[in-house]
């Protein structure tokens, strides 16, 4: 296994998945430094549980690098590619990983690896619903909020446990900074113009998203969307085995939908799975989402029956098109993982029903357009804040929408929604935007709507 005694270590980037980085180095033996451009109170009580632990702490700025200084650096998610700290490294040769590369390295059991720019929580979580269904250990972690690398630290410490499958879900971020993680099953559910404020344009950050399959071999797997344009435009050199799948057409290796039946076909012979009204989650993009996680878990020799079985009673993952709550005949639905417009265009499509909008937040660069056309078609009001704000507005205006508010908070935009909802409407919090410019991350987003909601 790969050793990192005596190693000089630096990670860069200390909030969660930095912090779990550095403890796990520390305790391999490295000799470690976290670095931040945070100042030391901004970075949470995790910090202060390093300083029990060898590690050198500098915050509020970044160290300079000369040769010789580090054998390893480890940058987190959220780091920037053209910080000095990261360039300095790259002309000393030091060689970068993500936390996901370091992981990978002390893992001994398959890994099934899920990426793609909407669905990746769903699709993760569904894949460790099923597994544990079939009475299978499995550790789900990664982008998902739990960092692969904490996961690894714990399943060290108890030589005893036999793991199954590792189920992780992987970022672009994280994909950029790898060299030999290889997944056994690797997914790509969909590519959607997100993070161009990163990586520039949708033909980059495809790439990024396909270097998942990068160092896959022959007998690996590689599950990907036959209906999306941009995945497949990425899919032409790929060393493992492809598997398709597809809400239109049945693949002639993989499963798809043929009438209202789910189809599967690894083995030369179609096999029925269940029926499409079987699936719980609500919404055709839960349908793709569906789809894949019982692709790889087939893949990966899941009995079928098991597989069919977790598909029907799956209720889908917090912040997802998590319904809240239902108050005079209003649905209060916390959609704050989505953070692209395109994630917004399938929350819409998923109710029928009169919407009311709430979205805003720092846009990452997406196109707005689609949903502009969709939000025409689907609401009833546009309620906005933060950081998007003057540019949602603006973008609505231009296709002919004018039920528009501004607020200055979230709770402010609950009550506004409720003072316009009416008996069938839809209340959905779907922001369309990350939400770094008014909050920590999604899940504090989701968490104050969740609140405000219940006590309405």
């Amino acid at each position: 296994m790969f050793s990192l005694q005596g190693k000089k270590a630096l990670v860069i980037g200390m909030a969660r998945s930095g912090q779990a980085a550095a403890r796990f180095l520390a305790k391999q033996g490295a000799l470690v430094t976290g670095t931040d451009q945070q100042s030391e109170d901004m970075l949470g009580s995790g910090l202060q549980e390093l300083k029990k632990l060898p590690i050198s702490l500098i915050t509020g700025g970044y160290p300079e690098i000369k040769p010789g200084d580090f054998d390893l650096v480890i940058v987190s998610p959220g780091v920037p590619r053209n910080i000095e700290p990261v360039l300095a490294a790259e002309r000393c040769k030091i060689p970068i990983w993500s936390e996901l590369e370091l992981a990978g390295r002390f893992i001994k059991e398959p890994i099934i690896a899920v990426t793609g720019t909407n669905g990746k929580t769903t699709t993760t979580s569904l894949l460790g619903f099923i597994f544990k269904q079939a009475g299978l250990e499995v550790v789900v972690a990664g982008n998902i909020g739990v960092p692969l690398i904490q996961e690894v630290e714990k399943n060290l410490e108890k030589p005893w446990r036999r793991v199954n499958y590792w189920v992780v879900e992987v970022s672009s971020f994280q994909l950029e900074r790898i060299e030999a993680f290889r997944p056994h099953i690797g997914v790509f559910l969909n590519l959607a113009p997100d993070h161009l404020d990163r990586h520039g344009d949708l033909e980059t950050y495809g790439r990024m998203k396909a270097r998942l399959f990068a160092n896959q071999r022959s007998d690996d797997y590689a599950v990907f969307n036959l209906d999306d344009p941009g995945v497949l435009s990425n899919m032409n050199t790929i060393p493992g085995q492809r598997c398709g799948f597809s809400c239109c057409k049945l693949p002639h290796r993989g499963i798809g939908v043929q009438g209202e039946q789910i189809i599967y076909n690894f083995k030369g012979r179609d096999e029925l799975l269940c029926t499409v009204q079987d699936i719980k989650m609500p919404g055709s993009h839960n349908l793709e989402n569906a789809l894949a996680a019982a692709a790889a878990s087939l893949l990966a020799g899941v009995d079928k029956e098991y597989v069919a079985e977790a598909l029907t009673s799956f209720p889908g993952v917090p912040h997802r098109i998590e319904e809240v709550r239902i108050l005079d005949g209003v649905c209060y639905v916390n959609d704050s993982k989505g953070t692209n417009p395109e994630a917004v265009v399938k929350a819409l499509d998923s109710y029928e029903g009169p919407i009311i909008l709430i979205a805003g937040g720092r846009n990452k660069g997406g196109n707005l357009d689609k949903l502009m056309r969709k939000i025409t078609k689907k609401a009833k009001a546009l309620i906005l804040l933060g950081e998007a704000a003057p540019l949602f507005r603006q973008k609505a205006m231009a296709v002919g929408f004018d039920k528009i508010w501004e607020v200055s908070s979230l709770a402010e935009a609950v009550r506004l929604a409720q003072s316009m909802a009416r008996t069938g409407d839809v209340v959905l919090l779907s922001p369309g935007c990350a939400s770094w410019d008014m909050f920590r991350d999604y899940e504090e987003r989701g968490n104050l709507f969740r609140k405000v909601v219940e006590e309405l």
